[in-house]
């Protein structure tokens, strides 16, 4: 087991190839073991892999420099075959296959969870939004989640840290290239209060399409989403498909109709989004069904 587990942190550090290839090889040999002794010709050809990139991935592949990474990285490595993998991600579309965390990965399975996002560049309105609503929460020993990025999501955090409750963070890269870099005091305070997580090893650097990826690991570790602002075409909005796509639940704050950063709040409460006015509205949806829809996901 602890060989296969080895194999699957190595593969997906691999370049070349990515989960959905990954996946297809579980399902041909378990093991994983097998994929090292094919040639790159028959990886192409076996997987449908370009050649150019069937070779890349034999490259690193037979790089045994790469496994000795991943025991030399100061972090905790988190497989979906372990078990402590948070079995409310593993219901979702596209599983993360590997989780790198620093902190506490007693989190990860803590409930009520609440995922709080949205724009990079709030109103004035939206701190103490943020508070208002999340103050109750983190008091009765919510655990709130975001993504560290500027503006909503480390309004979310720093409320949470400084009101001494459990928070989440999800990156977009390794542990290595924190972004946006202000945000590296605010990394190493999670760290040691809460806990921070990646699908990326540290020598990853973020990139654009990370960020769509990592919203649905967000979204699956929570019982619904937090709207607190957010613009009328915003990427904020990927992350509220993919809690829908995952049956979480979704919230939007209401603001002025004045001010750019509430439209897509809005017209997701005209699409059915619950509002939000209080922490009771988010307690009360807990109550009444999302304990029973986290068990049921839990199964």
């Amino acid at each position: 087991m602890q060989e296969m587990r080895d194999r699957l942190i190595h593969l997906s550090r691999c370049r070349g190839i990515g989960r959905r290839t990954i996946r297809r090889m579980l399902q041909h040999d378990p093991t994983l073991k097998q994929v090292y002794y094919l040639s790159s010709s028959y990886i192409s050809q076996l997987y449908g892999i370009p050649h150019k990139k069937a070779k890349t991935f034999y490259s690193d592949l037979h790089n045994s420099h790469l496994m000795q990474q991943i025991t030399s990285e100061p972090c905790t490595i988190i497989t979906i075959v372990d078990e402590n993998y948070p079995n409310v991600l593993k219901t979702i579309k596209d599983a993360p296959l590997v989780l790198y965390a620093r902190g506490n990965t007693a989190l990860l399975d803590r409930m009520p969870a609440l995922s709080v996002i949205g724009t990079r560049n709030p109103s004035p309105e939206a701190l103490p939004k943020t508070e208002r609503i999340l103050g109750p929460l983190i008091n009765s020993g919510w655990t709130i989640i975001s993504g560290m990025a500027k503006g909503v999501d480390s309004h979310a955090h720093q409320c949470t840290l400084s009101g001494r409750g459990k928070t989440i963070a999800v990156l977009g890269g390794g542990f290595g290239h924190i972004y946006p870099k202000q945000n590296i005091s605010l990394f190493q305070q999670i760290s040691e209060q809460g806990l921070v997580l990646s699908e990326y090893a540290a020598s990853v650097p973020p990139q654009k399409h990370h960020f769509p990826e990592r919203n649905r690991i967000i979204s699956g570790l929570s019982f619904g989403t937090l709207v607190i602002e957010a613009k009328e075409r915003s990427g904020t909005l990927i992350t509220v498909d993919q809690a829908l796509d995952q049956g979480r639940e979704v919230f939007a704050v209401p603001g002025s109709p004045l001010i750019p950063q509430t439209k897509g709040n809005h017209r997701m409460i005209q699409d059915g989004a619950k509002l939000v006015l209080e922490a009771e509205d988010i307690q009360d949806e807990w109550e009444t069904a999302g304990k029973y829809l986290m068990q049921v996901n839990r199964q």
